[in-house]
């Protein structure tokens, strides 16, 4: 057993690299990263709540909602946000390339559902903390900031 959670402990080890090593290396803004972690999550929530459905099971709230983040901004923002402009700027490739980073490490690393979803939980929470922190449009074409202990 302990074989086992090792096992899939180094395979959520290695989706957390490759999308780190990746971010790091094209320097993505907010925004894309973002974008495509909650693609995953919608994704794979969707097909972990199927599978708990047909086996008349519930899903932890773990898994099934995001995680709290842990501060409350109480700064108000004077900017108006402009999603057009914003989905103008987008870069499609760099978007595509994380994407299928994504897809293909759990594809080839053979992730369970369940396990690549926490991996995108605390991704979710890591992008979702700083797009609560950004207080004009721009800060969202920032690149994403990985902590130390990330």
């Amino acid at each position: 057993m302990n074989s086992i959670n090792n096992d899939s402990n180094e395979k959520m080890l290695i989706l957390h690299q490759n999308i780190a090593n990746l971010v790091k290396q094209l320097s993505m803004p907010l925004v894309e990263v973002s974008l495509v972690i909650a693609k995953f999550i919608n994704i794979l929530t969707e097909k972990l709540k199927k599978i708990a459905f047909e086996n008349n099971e519930k899903l932890p709230e773990l898994l099934t909602t995001p995680w709290p983040l842990e501060f409350y901004s109480q700064e108000e923002s004077d900017s108006e946000l402009n999603l057009e402009k914003v989905i103008d700027v987008l870069d499609n490739d760099r978007i595509d390339i994380l994407d299928t980073l994504i897809r293909t490490s759990i594809n080839l690393e053979e992730i369970p559902l369940s396990d690549s979803l926490l991996v995108l939980r605390s991704w979710e929470k890591l992008v979702r903390t700083q797009l609560a922190k950004s207080t004009s449009p721009g800060q969202l074409f920032s690149t994403v900031e990985l902590p130390d202990d990330f």
